[in-house]
């Protein structure tokens, strides 16, 4: 009778667990699911320039018109090398470009002409280039 008391003892608790039975405040669920990430606002681009922002076409123009006078000092022997320069800066500090900079060289074409053709097309006669891109060097 003892063993049969002791092996209904253990199933009870077995049963029950051993938290004493409190039955009117069962332990807590787990933790609640944290909400759903709000979608962020997608960064308007460039027209014409996908993967460019608004703001990173408009860093790059002030960053050429701000070269300008100096290119124009220096020709195009030393103007070149500083608009690769310029460029690779603008691509790392704006969205890690550089990547799609070294595969489609005429992004740096497509955001000037788009943001600010007159800015572009006063380097172009600096450098004494066809296009932004074929200043473009190693880049």
């Amino acid at each position: 009778m003892r063993r049969m008391f002791l092996s209904c003892a253990v199933i009870a608790v077995l049963v029950t667990g051993c938290g004493g039975g409190d039955t009117d405040n069962p332990p807590p669920a787990s933790t609640p699911p944290s909400p759903a990430p709000s979608p962020q606002a997608p960064t308007p681009t460039a027209p014409g320039t996908p993967g460019v922002s608004e703001q990173a076409a408009q860093n790059l123009c002030d960053a050429i018109e701000a070269e300008l006078s100096n290119w124009r000092v220096q020709g195009p022997t030393l103007g070149k090398p500083g608009l690769n320069l310029l460029v690779q800066q603008w691509a790392a500090q704006n969205g890690n470009l550089n990547i799609d900079v070294l595969r489609d060289r005429t992004i740096v074409d497509d955001v000037t002409e788009s943001t600010c053709p007159e800015v572009r097309r006063q380097a172009i006669d600096a450098l004494a280039i066809p296009d932004l891109a074929s200043g473009l060097v190693g880049i």
